[in-house]
């Protein structure tokens, strides 16, 4: 498959603008997560700078927050399923770092740091273990350095994926050989945005986002300046009527976000983010995750989106309403 490096551009893409949905008019599609409860979680190493090791943690009240997060999602009709913590590793809370699942296809992750390094066999013994029930198949752990959807988003069409701290570009064409994906580099240049899912958010899958032509066209959010201009000049052409945030709202991981193409969960302390996905006819959905903003992470990073080959793929019907 196609790996593409943000030196140049993206393959003929329409860079017409997207007609911008009403609100109420777009439709929550069911999802399915693979979350970790953080009853291990404390920051007893600093590999992030968002990390003290001075700052006490309230791991019962992250565990509190956890909960809320995962019921803010089965309240909108998504399904989670749950591995378990293992003791001694603090940070496998952070789900979406434990591999990438795409068609069917689950690659689990090989992470940088040692510290983090034992998470990647837990996450590919769930995923061989509990994946075939749920139309997955595992293909074991990366063999090049790869942290999930830590750095490699799905859009609908193409892997955007992230490098320059933790996942490398070879990585990137292990993940475009073994998944068949076409994946398109992005360099993050900012150490607080270490992980693409920090400074980038998928709103809309290419199959849920309609254009004037009558295709489809996958939407983002990202921080510009957490990407080498080259990146942002690819992101640009890209997805022309993406939103870009600001500062203020990247600085509390306002990006770290997860949709289902109408909800978008994300903290609630980015407020110019909720203004803005209102205005393109999103609802936001505002979480405390205070104390695992400690370690790095948000939203986002408690999530790992489990895609199944299409024959196993839950209900198409939309998502239940809940509360907004």
């Amino acid at each position: 498959m196609t790996l593409t490096t943000s030196h140049a551009a993206p393959a003929a893409h329409d860079t017409l603008p997207a007609a911008r949905p009403a609100p109420g008019d777009r439709t929550a599609t069911s999802r399915h997560f693979l979350m970790c409860p953080p009853v291990h979680f404390d920051v007893v190493y600093a590999i992030n700078p968002w990390m003290d090791v001075t700052v006490p943690v309230d791991t019962g009240h992250a565990v509190v927050q956890w909960q809320a997060l995962k019921a803010a999602y089965e309240d909108r009709g998504h399904t989670v399923d749950v591995i378990s913590p293992v003791p001694g590793l603090p940070d496998m809370v952070y789900a979406a770092n434990g591999g990438v699942v795409v068609g069917g296809k689950a690659l689990a992750a090989r992470f940088t740091y040692p510290e983090r390094q034992p998470e990647g066999a837990a996450y590919e013994a769930w995923l061989r273990e509990s994946g075939p029930a749920r139309g997955m198949v595992s293909l074991g752990q990366a063999a090049e350095r790869n942290e999930g959807e830590g750095d490699l988003l799905w859009d609908g069409e193409v892997m955007l994926a992230g490098t320059g701290f933790r996942t490398t570009r070879a990585a990137h064409a292990e993940v475009a050989d073994r998944l068949g994906v076409e994946v398109l580099t992005l360099e993050l240049v900012d150490p607080r945005f270490y992980h693409l899912d920090t400074a980038l958010t998928v709103l809309s899958t290419a199959s849920g986002s309609t254009v004037p032509d009558g295709g489809t066209r996958a939407e983002i959010a990202y921080f510009p300046q957490a990407f080498t201009p080259a990146s942002r000049a690819v992101l640009r052409e890209r997805y022309p009527d993406a939103i870009e945030a600001d500062e203020a709202d990247a600085a509390v991981l306002g990006l770290n976000a997860v949709s289902d193409g109408r909800h978008v969960f994300l903290t609630h302390r980015a407020t110019g983010m909720h203004a803005a996905l209102r205005e393109r006819g999103f609802e936001p959905v505002g979480i405390d995750l205070s104390e695992l903003l400690k370690g790095g992470g948000s939203v986002k990073c408690c999530t790992l989106e489990l895609r199944p080959v299409p024959a196993m793929q839950d209900d198409p019907t939309p998502a239940k309403e809940a509360r907004a």
